[in-house]
């Protein structure tokens, strides 16, 4: 068995791109390995800034020999026939074998397929993957016609030891590769994987992205834990600085006093987005003067120039947020809003004011909702975007929101307001954290619905993997501030609403998109995000999709409850068989509705039920069924589901005794009209057709 080590060195890889690559390269060849017959033990894919690598061990230096049984046509078959298939096997008549099978004589032939040798098959394996590797963006250089994430310059490719001919445009393989750009850049040849590891790392290179991650955090945190101090390790930064180094050195610097009492959002942005630093924090967890930065390199004076050069990078940077905090101030939130009609929120949809005074009135509504002073919900919307026009927001966009806080408690506005349009962005995603400050949950419901519904408007929804405008994120953020906060909201209302809300000019389509049919949509696009919530949650989605079909329950809260109840229902042995039930009756009717051209919604004739069973479940029905439409209207679902229980028995007896489809056609339609009934009445709960199972 034999190692093959593959490695394609280029100019520095982004990192964002990183670890989705040393996947790709994995499976892209592990795919050509197995499609080729080839086994092996394992794979295993690394990647540094500058480098892809690849080594697969257990491979065998040969394919495997391959034995294959072949029919021909039929022994009296025509001669074009037969000599077609000799020549298509490149055998003659004697080679064959005539042998006898149900359908008549055939020829048969044994064809012997000899392996190839592994390391002949690598090169078009290479080069089937160098082609289709899925690079978010790559490029073209020099005068080939290639495409990689960044120019290359050497490919490493051994099998078994020996070197894998191979090549990109001018660029060959060979048994060699260089070490650190700075450190080591001399070439390093070698002969197997675990060569290749320990003479990269004596070339200060290390190879694996967890030990560079692990080294990283350690140092950091043994020179933070000198001065008592913590580390703040963002895990999303330390994945990118470790996608940035090959040799990762952590230093610490300082932050000059003076810019400490800036807000801590712009200090850790500044380090963070800007300088790729990591905060400090003190014994209080209070943002210290100090951060970690991370160097590719060695240095002979205990890092000194380098911690120099970047702590006058982020004066620089922190001297320009002093000033942006300093002029900002001189102005007020609410003398922006009017300049946010100069700041376009999407062509068709107006200005981010227009966006703002639509928050403003959503916002008031919502307030009924949340349970808060409606006055403060809409001014806390109003102002919520104000902070675009901010210098420091232009400056550094991540901070929008964050920026509205600090500048409207400085305006004297209430805390209220100011948290509001801190949070109104929120939740961004599964794992953001939800509002639950009843002002803040009112402006961010509003912001996203507003969205929602005007690209609705225009035609601009989500489609496949496409989401430019985020759409998914906002309803998911709308269905976690609702059933989180457990509010009671008409989304159906408050679509048709927020419709009214965008003047005619905005969409010319609207015409043609009426309020009922958006919001009908825009409901059904919120049951499908539904189902991908609750779906990690154990919920099933059709049950989700039983209750949704009823076409009236746009109330998330009411809703969950109602599927906890219908869970419940069917996990119990009455609920499976009345499920059971339910199908046989729905099905029975619908295939004598089709027959009959008839549909039997009448009222069951009472003085024509001729046994005691149908008797009984036609008293049990009406017994139950404005049981269950008061239970359901009062929002007891467990009482509903009750109430269905009661109907097993007599449905049981029901289809054990009766015959539906008899001759007297009388007895036959209203024995249909009762099985109807049967439909009605669970489909009052549910739409029990869409529950699988």
């Amino acid at each position: 068995m034999a190692e093959l080590l593959l490695e394609i060195l280029s100019e520095e890889i982004p990192a964002r791109m990183q670890a989705r690559a040393a996947d790709d390269l994995k499976r892209l060849m592990t795919d050509g390995l197995k499609k080729a017959g080839l086994t092996f033990e394992d794979a295993r894919s690394f990647v540094t800034p500058r480098r892809l690598a690849l080594v697969v061990d257990g491979l065998p230096v040969n394919q495997p020999d391959v034995t294959e049984e072949r029919r021909g046509p039929r022994v009296d078959a025509p001669e074009q026939a037969i000599q077609g298939f000799l020549k298509g096997n490149g055998l003659t008549l004697d080679q064959c074998e005539k042998r006898t099978t149900p359908k008549g004589e055939f020829y048969f032939v044994v064809v012997e397929r000899k392996g190839q040798v592994t390391a002949d098959l690598l090169p078009e394996m290479f080069n089937d993957m160098f082609q289709v590797f899925p690079w978010p963006k790559s490029m073209r250089w020099g005068t080939g016609g290639q495409r990689w994430v960044r120019p290359l310059h050497g490919i490493l490719c051994l099998f078994d030891g020996a070197v894998v001919p191979m090549a990109v445009g001018s660029t060959k393989s060979t048994n060699s590769t260089i070490g650190h750009r700075v450190l080591a850049p001399g070439v390093i040849g070698v002969n197997d994987f675990a060569e290749y590891r320990d003479k990269l790392e004596n070339a200060q290179v290390i190879l694996d992205a967890d030990e560079r991650r692990k080294a990283i955090a350690g140092q950091a945190e043994k020179l933070t834990k000198k001065e008592k101090l913590t580390v703040k390790i963002d895990n999303s930064l330390l994945a990118e600085v470790t996608g940035l180094v090959e040799w990762p050195m952590a230093l610490m610097g300082r932050i000059d006093e003076v810019f400490m009492d800036l807000p801590e959002e712009v200090l850790t942005t500044a380090m963070r987005h800007h300088q790729k630093y990591f905060s400090v924090v003190d014994a209080k967890g209070k943002l210290a003067p100090r951060f970690i930065a991370v160097a590719n390199t060695e240095a002979t004076d205990d890092g000194k120039a380098i911690i120099a050069g970047n702590e006058r990078v982020l004066r620089a940077r922190l001297a320009d947020a002093r000033y942006f905090w300093d002029q900002d101030r001189k102005r007020t939130l609410e003398s922006r809003v009017a300049g946010l009609d100069g700041v376009v929120f999407q062509q068709r949809l107006g200005s981010v004011l227009d966006k703002a005074e639509r928050m403003a009135k959503l916002a008031r509504t919502l307030a009924e909702y949340t349970g808060v002073d409606p006055d403060l919900a809409e001014r806390a919307a109003r102002l919520a975007k104000a902070d675009l026009t901010t210098e420091m927001v232009v400056e550094f966009p991540e901070l929008q929101g964050v920026m509205g806080r600090y500048y409207a408690l400085a305006d004297g506005e209430t805390a209220e307001v100011a948290e509001a349009i801190a949070d109104h962005y929120a939740p961004q995603g599964p794992a953001d954290r939800c509002p639950s400050a009843s002002v803040n949950v009112a402006v961010a419901m509003a912001d996203k619905i507003d969205s929602l519904v005007g690209f609705w408007m225009i035609d601009e929804k989500p489609t496949g993997s496409k989401d430019p405008f985020a759409l998914r994120r906002s309803a998911l953020g709308v269905i976690r501030l609702i059933v989180e906060n457990e509010l009671s909201v008409p989304l159906l209302e408050l679509f048709t609403a927020v419709y009214g809300f965008f003047p005619p000019s905005y969409n010319k389509e609207r015409s043609v998109i009426p309020a009922d049919v958006l919001a009908r949509d825009l409901l059904d696009f919120f049951a499908d995000r539904l189902k991908v919530h609750l779906r990690d949650k154990g919920v099933r989605h059709d049950l989700i999709t039983a209750v949704f079909s009823l076409g009236d329950e746009d109330d998330l809260v009411r809703l969950l409850a109602r599927v906890e109840a219908l869970e419940t229902f069917l996990a119990s042995d009455d609920g499976e068989h009345l499920l059971v039930a339910y199908k046989r009756a729905a099905n029975i009717v619908a295939i004598e509705e089709k027959k009959d051209g008839v549909i039997y919604d009448q009222p069951v004739d009472a003085g024509n039920l001729a046994d005691a069973e149908e008797a009984s479940l036609h008293a049990g029905l009406e017994e139950a069924a404005p049981r269950i439409a008061k239970a359901v209207a009062e929002e007891r679902f467990a009482d509903a589901m009750s109430a269905l229980a009661g109907l097993r028995a007599p449905v049981d007896a029901f289809f054990d005794k009766v015959t539906v489809n008899c001759d007297d056609q009388t007895l036959r339609a209203n024995r249909l009209r009762l099985l109807s009934r049967i439909r009605g009445a669970l489909g009052g709960v549910a739409d029990f057709s869409k529950i699988e199972g």
